[in-house]
């Protein structure tokens, strides 16, 4: 018992219970943590970064050679593949630069742990020994419990998130503006938020909800969705420049 809270602090994971995690690693089901679904959101997002590994400097092995937009680190990354609204070809990753014909996720909400895991530990991903068990176990709960469904929130053929923008600005000047500013131009070293949520409001949802990684971000899953769609819709009024 003191060996795994040991492990589960390396890998952030001490808040998941301890009658939790044996039901996440054998592919049980398990009640949804918020916190550790975040976490696997997170590393879906970027998982060298979330556990302090060493970026990957190769193009990973499965990376379409069709593909050569994109090279490095960013070929490691799930969303990469699987994209923000986790519909992979089906989505809005069937066109631009990281079109990559590979599938999408959707069919494991609701599914086994197990599944997860064992994609991650195949052939085609190589991550066994790369990503710990634990962070996987997280990941796999994102996948399985974690997901949304987007079509729901964000129109797919306008961009336009379906919130209140009269509440979301509401929630952001509580909640998001110390850090993004009034205008949602900070920080400094990053676009707009304007700018982004109008051309990506997958990838903004998806971080509102679980976090940015290695971030002070915090995500936003354990509250009502309509929270998180009501500051998308704001987000689109805010200055794109």
């Amino acid at each position: 018992m003191t060996r795994m809270r040991s492990l589960m602090r390396q890998s952030g994971l001490l808040g998941v219970s301890l009658l939790a995690l044996p039901a996440l690693l054998l592919g049980t089901p398990a009640a949804a943590d918020e916190g550790t679904i975040a976490r696997g959101g997170k590393l879906y997002d970027k998982w060298f970064k979330v556990i302090g590994a060493p970026k990957p400097a190769d193009t990973h092995m499965s990376w379409p050679k069709s593909n050569t937009k994109k090279k490095g680190n960013a070929t490691h990354r799930c969303k990469s593949c699987h994209g923000w609204d986790y519909m992979g070809k089906d989505g809005a990753y069937a066109s631009g630069s990281y079109k990559t014909g590979i599938g999408g996720l959707r069919k494991y909400a609701g599914g086994n742990a197990t599944d997860v895991i064992a994609a991650m530990k195949d052939k085609n991903h190589g991550y066994d020994g790369k990503i710990p068990e634990l962070e996987m176990a997280a990941i796999a709960m994102f996948v399985t419990q974690g997901q949304v469904d987007m079509d729901k929130y964000i129109d797919r053929k306008t961009k336009k998130a379906m919130g209140n923008a009269a509440k979301g600005k509401s929630y952001y000047g509580t909640i998001c503006v110390n850090c993004h500013g009034v205008d949602g131009k900070l920080p400094k070293d990053m676009p707009p938020l304007g700018k982004l949520s109008n051309k990506n409001p997958w990838e903004i949802m998806h971080k509102i909800l679980n976090g940015q990684p290695k971030e002070g971000m915090p995500g936003l899953r354990s509250l009502p969705i309509a929270v998180t769609a009501d500051i998308n819709a704001y987000l689109q009024t805010m200055p794109k420049k």
